[in-house]
């Protein structure tokens, strides 16, 4: 099974992202994202961010890890290729993001993502895994 596949919409892109565990949807939801964004391919890990996240549940859990995310696209000019979960919990998560400040003569940058949204978000266990869908807005 790929760790995820992205989801056309009208107006907007999104990605089902599956894994084994819950942990690694989260981290494998977080690399189809900047997917989306760059080709991970020409992302180097040189630099790690430690994130800590609360939240209501588990599906704002999955909006507030993906937004923060985006967050430090933005505000710190980064493009992020690895993720690793080091605490999940129904309300909390603690993880770590692998990558690098935005080259641009080593990458393109494809879709624009603003924000990780609730539109049609799912989250569920089901016999082979764990799946996530999350649509962004673009």
């Amino acid at each position: 099974m790929p760790p995820f596949e992205i989801i056309e919409h009208t107006a907007d892109i999104g990605i089902r992202a599956f894994g084994a565990s819950e942990t690694e949807v989260f981290e494998n939801a977080a690399v189809g994202m900047f997917s989306l964004i760059s080709d991970l391919e020409k992302i180097r890990e040189d630099n790690d961010f430690n994130i800590e996240i609360e939240a209501e549940d588990r599906e704002t859990l999955l909006v507030e890890w993906l937004n923060e995310l985006i967050y430090l696209y933005d505000s710190q000019e980064l493009l992020l290729k690895s993720f690793r979960i080091a605490s999940l919990k129904e309300t909390a998560l603690r993880g770590i993001a692998y990558g690098e400040h935005i080259d641009p003569s080593r990458h393109d940058l494809n879709a624009d993502i603003r924000a990780a949204t609730y539109h049609m978000l799912k989250i569920k266990k089901d016999p082979d895994g764990w799946i996530a869908e999350i649509i962004f807005d673009v």
